[in-house]
């Protein structure tokens, strides 16, 4: 049973980069992911606001709504690299790490398309992927 769901932007290159990363690293299935831009996201998750998880990083912990960084640091706490993210964390360092994060959050589709040049992001947006047929 997963401790943490994390919803993410399934649109966002660099996101899904981190999720596949984090499902590689999460050997004791502590993790959930949550496609926010999924058809049927609403269906199955009434309880989760899409504008918001789209704003910020949402994430079920045990049952408990966490965001932003704190969602970023929990699950690599979860898969054994929480020191890695630590110190966004620090008192010192979590205002701006929280700042520059919400700058990331909505530009999260030009910084994919300037660092993964051939993700098909232009224009602050990315090409949503194929997904297979049912």
């Amino acid at each position: 049973m997963p401790t943490l769901i994390l919803f993410f932007d399934g649109y966002c290159p660099l996101c899904v980069n981190e999720v596949q990363h984090l499902r590689r690293l999460d050997k004791r299935g502590a993790l959930r992911f949550e496609d926010i831009q999924h058809p049927d996201f609403a269906k199955h998750w009434p309880q989760i606001d899409k504008a918001e998880a789209s704003r910020i990083l949402l994430g079920l912990d045990n049952g408990t709504l966490i965001k932003g960084l704190d969602v970023t640091h929990r699950a690599w706490s979860l898969v054994g690299r929480g020191w890695l993210t630590a110190p966004l964390r620090w008192p010192l360092l979590r205002g701006l790490a929280d700042r520059l994060y919400l700058w990331f959050a909505a530009n999260r589709y030009r910084v994919s398309g300037w660092l993964l040049p051939g993700a098909g992001c232009t224009d602050g947006r990315c090409q949503p992927p194929r997904r297979p047929e049912k």
